[in-house]
């Protein structure tokens, strides 16, 4: 049975957990912290196979899990991660958000391999967590929850032509005769259920692909017959082929199934009527003589809107060779460029995962801090001018400040607004709060530079994970002719990645050390070993 559209739930692997373990040897009764890393999940993979040419075999498994990442082990041993689930499509399908119906990517064209959605990262074990005052954390990291989606795919045929018109016109004997291909030909309608490809070879190696789109009757934009089902096909198209039976053996009157196909594609997407097309009237071979012209009744519809008439006869051949010249001339005035289905589909939009990157610290004082993200994501969906939290300043010291009278005044908006019976918006919350500390930062920032003379001014460690503080230091910067520098996000959230960025700037500049290098806490910035 041949597929073109498919439903399929995909998921990729969960993070596996970071581990809490204490070294336990002999002779060293109070080893300290050395649970492992958990491993990271395996990513959801889509990957173009050449030697498919359907979606058959996603009907008989509907769901693709990827592997979960190991939990991390005693003696920091890292968790195994999961293998990636690379699922393998035919090229030309095109994979969307079943829920939105947002594009999330085109297999065609360059994108053969694509990842959809990634595996869950490993969470850390209580190894990291140690300090010089909670030597013995007995708290690990969950590993990060795995992402899953509902998606439906669609293979929309890839050809440089498309051959439309309705039943039993002589399609499938044109499409065998100028091509390798060999469909399936009767004498009633329907007879074509897949759409059906073959290559024309013309002199000088100027071939194309060319496709039999079948199923076309009115209301196929509406789901009536086939032609809703493989209407689809047809946009990958460069140039149309009209094939109509100019004999009307049927009885039915070419000029008016011209233009019953066009108000189709017309209602299917109006950008369809935009690509150069071709009249082939067909069965020539068979048209009685009564002193009546139909090819050129054609002619007199059609070819004033710009649209040539080539009569044919499929069965004999006549007129076929001149109606594929005429149509690679149309190919080679063609802007050739590949018709790919742009991305939609926001993984970080649409995503919502409660559980998402977060980062587990340890302050000074031994507090477990959590952070990351996710207050900057919800942050983006609020309004930040819908609750008015205080600035924090000290008057004899414009630099000085603390965000513990904003953290007192979002506790009691809350606590407030439940003794009320209120609604709390979180999102607004998450806004409004962000805008008061944003403006407490960016203000000092750029007043104790100009102050101080400074040209340059850069921001560092997770709070540089931040859009809105970036974005409001970058502006203020340029305002104020100051050079502005940020790491890029991705190294924001990962102590290890910012320390190795720092590294190779080090190596670049010539900065070598012996294997005796240790590390020296408490340097002053800019100070070095």
């Amino acid at each position: 049975m041949f597929s073109d559209k498919v439903r399929i739930f995909i998921k990729s692997g969960k993070g596996g957990d970071g581990h809490v373990s204490f070294r336990r040897e002999l002779y060293v009764p109070a080893g300290g912290p050395d649970g492992g890393n958990g491993g990271h999940g395996g990513d959801i993979i889509f990957q173009v196979d050449k030697g498919l040419n359907t979606l058959g075999d996603f009907r008989h498994n509907s769901k693709y899990i990827a592997q979960s990442g190991e939990e991390g082990g005693k003696k920091r041993c890292t968790g195994k991660n999961g293998e990636d689930l690379i699922i393998k499509v035919p090229e030309g399908t095109v994979i969307y958000d079943d829920e939105s119906g947002k594009v999330i990517a085109d297999m065609s064209g360059d994108n053969m391999k694509e990842t959809i959605l990634k595996g869950g990262r490993g969470g850390k074990g209580n190894m990291n967590y140690a300090t010089s005052t909670m030597q013995a954390p007995q708290y690990a990291q969950p590993g990060q929850d795995a992402q899953e989606l509902w998606v439906r795919l669609e293979l929309k045929v890839i050809a440089d032509v498309g051959l439309v018109g309705f039943p039993n016109v002589g399609k499938s004997t044109f499409l065998s005769r100028v091509t390798n291909a060999r469909p399936k030909i009767a004498n009633y309608h329907f007879t074509t259920l897949n759409p059906n490809l073959g290559v024309v070879d013309l002199d000088g190696g100027k071939g194309f692909v060319i496709a039999d789109i079948p199923g076309l009757i009115e209301g196929a934009s509406e789901g009536v017959g086939l032609g809703h089902q493989f209407l689809r096909h047809i946009e990958r198209t460069k140039v149309i082929i009209h094939i109509v039976d100019a004999a009307s053996t049927e009885g039915r009157d070419p000029i008016a199934d011209i233009k019953a196909i066009n108000k189709e594609l017309e209602n299917y997407n109006p950008k369809l009527l935009e690509r150069p097309q071709v009249i082939a009237a067909n069965k020539i071979d068979v048209i009685y003589n009564d002193g009546s012209d139909p090819v050129q009744a054609i002619r007199d519809a059609f070819e004033p809107e710009g649209i040539k008439v080539y009569p044919i006869s499929a069965v004999t051949g006549q007129g076929v060779k001149e109606l594929l010249y005429a149509v690679r001339t149309l190919l080679d005035n063609f802007k050739d460029e590949p018709v790919l289905f742009e991305k939609e589909f926001d993984y970080d939009e649409l995503m919502d995962n409660p559980n998402e990157s977060f980062e587990v610290s340890i302050n000074e004082d031994g507090v477990y801090v959590v952070n990351g993200p996710k207050i900057d994501k919800i942050a983006k969906e609020g309004n930040p001018d819908a609750i008015v939290f205080p600035r924090a300043h000290v008057d004899d010291a414009p630099y000085d400040f603390s965000f513990s009278g904003i953290k007192s005044s979002v506790l009691n908006y809350i606590n407030s607004a439940e003794m009320k019976g209120g609604t709390i918006n979180r999102a607004d919350v998450a806004a409004s709060f962000q805008k008061a500390v944003v403006e407490a930062l960016v203000t000092r920032a750029i007043n104790l530079a100009k102050e101080t003379g400074m040209n340059q001014l850069a921001v560092a460690g997770g709070v540089a994970s931040n859009s809105a503080l970036r974005k409001a230091l970058s502006e203020e910067c340029d305002k104020n002719n100051i050079r502005f520098y940020s790491p890029s996000p991705i190294l924001c959230t990962d102590n290890a990645a910012m320390i190795g960025c720092a590294a190779y700037y080090e190596y670049m500049a010539g900065t070598r050390h012996g294997y005796d290098l240790n590390a020296v806490p408490n340097l002053k910035l800019g100070e070095r070993i």
